[in-house]
């Protein structure tokens, strides 16, 4: 393969007389996955995937090895985790043996440079993990900033000199922070992230950087048997067997990059024996409870002063969509008057601190999401007499006039 035309020539030239040559994009074997990278896999970028142990990153890239090499591509896998025989193992029941997949168990760097440079490099690297590898041209262990600094500069130009795609997993912190120095997000083309609760079948993946395609974009995987299978529509999937005759309980329409979902917010007010009542919010910033609860005593003149609150987002799901605000209001006057919501009503909104209802990004997105999926009534900002709110009492009015 030879070497894309920007990396023989170093000299000073007007940008506008730059030629493109670079190779055509190819499939990962899944086309939402190619869609929200831009262009597939590009020759000579480089991506970075981050996620908790145990979360999927091995798996998916195995699959995407697999499909890749089936379609005549060749593919290298190093693991510095893995043996070959428990790749082999992984590889048999994920269905993605082929010829042109191979691999190599190694933490070290210098033993898989020579196959990138030599005559028949692989179109398609797969780096299982970062931090694993040492470099020969950096001091410290593995993992240390100064490896994986070394590590990751050494596999990307090797890469880009011979255009080939290089996938790297990174570690991850205890915060969910990618470990090792800020500066690897900045070399890299891509950078993704792959999370979810590994208690639950599902998992997220969200590009977070992205120099091919658009960022901030969501796609919704389910562990199943046969690795991870794409969720095609997550519109209701995070609802699961809901039951909307319940009090409590409230639907958000929520957005995540550019995807609408309609997820389930659930709270629950219970009396309190206890001097100092509980507030526990799970699945989002608990603190958002906290000020939400006093807009609600302030504005509606209600006292939660002798009731512990409850509130989750079901499913597993995690929220930070201020758009959530509303369903959360929602569902704790629901709980607090113990009175269900009208059954296929779905809220969203910014609730401010006077109590106020304000617009949120994806407004039109949400609103025609909601109506496709047939919820009615829907609560949303904007006081236009169809649904729309202009504050919390105006909610608590159309929704609790029984109380």
């Amino acid at each position: 393969m030879s070497a894309p035309s920007s990396f023989q020539a170093s000299r000073i030239m007007p940008l506008q007389d730059v030629t493109d040559e670079r190779d055509e994009p190819f499939g990962t074997g899944m086309e939402q996955l190619d869609r929200i990278l831009g262009e597939g896999l590009v020759p000579g970028a480089a991506l970075l995937i981050g996620g908790e142990p145990g979360i999927g990153k091995s798996t998916l890239l195995l699959q995407v090895a697999g499909a890749v090499s089936s379609s005549g591509k060749q593919v290298l896998y190093l693991s510095g985790e893995e043996t070959l025989a428990q790749l082999k193992g992984r590889a048999e029941r994920l269905g993605a043996l082929c010829p042109k997949l191979t691999a190599v168990s190694t933490s070290r760097l210098d033993d898989v440079l020579p196959a990138l440079e030599g005559d028949s490099p692989p179109d398609l690297i797969i780096v299982d993990s970062v931090q694993t590898l040492t470099s020969l041209r950096a001091d410290g262990l593995p993992g240390s900033v100064s490896q994986v600094r070394a590590v990751a500069t050494e596999l990307i130009e090797a890469c880009k000199r011979g255009g080939i795609t290089l996938l790297l997993v990174g570690h991850v912190t205890k915060d969910g922070q990618l470990a090792g120095p800020k500066m690897l997000e900045h070399m890299v083309d891509t950078v993704i992230s792959l999370e979810g609760d590994r208690r639950q079948m599902y998992r997220m993946l969200r590009v977070f950087k992205n120099r091919f395609g658009p960022n901030q974009e969501l796609l919704v995987f389910e562990m199943a048997q046969q690795g991870m299978c794409i969720v095609d529509d997550p519109s209701t999937y995070f609802l699961g067997a809901r039951d909307p005759a319940l009090s409590g309980t409230a639907v958000v329409m929520a957005v995540d990059g550019q995807r609408p979902f309609a997820v389930e917010v659930q709270a629950l007010v219970s009396r309190s024996y206890l001097a100092i009542p509980r507030r526990t919010g799970l699945g989002f910033d608990v603190n958002r409870l906290h000020l939400l609860l006093a807009v609600l005593e302030k504005r509606l003149r209600l006292n939660f002063g002798q009731v512990d609150i409850y509130a989750k987002v079901g499913g597993g799901m995690r929220l930070q969509d201020p758009g959530m605000d509303l369903a959360l209001v929602a569902a704790v006057l629901s709980s607090f008057y113990d009175i269900p919501l009208p059954e296929r009503s779905v809220f969203w909104g910014e609730v401010d601190l006077n109590g106020q209802v304000r617009p949120v990004a994806g407004q039109d997105v949400r609103h025609s999401q909601a109506l496709r999926l047939g919820y009615k009534p829907v609560f949303h900002p904007g006081g236009n007499g169809n649904g729309g709110l202009d504050t919390i009492l105006s909610l608590q009015e159309a929704l609790f006039r029984r109380s």
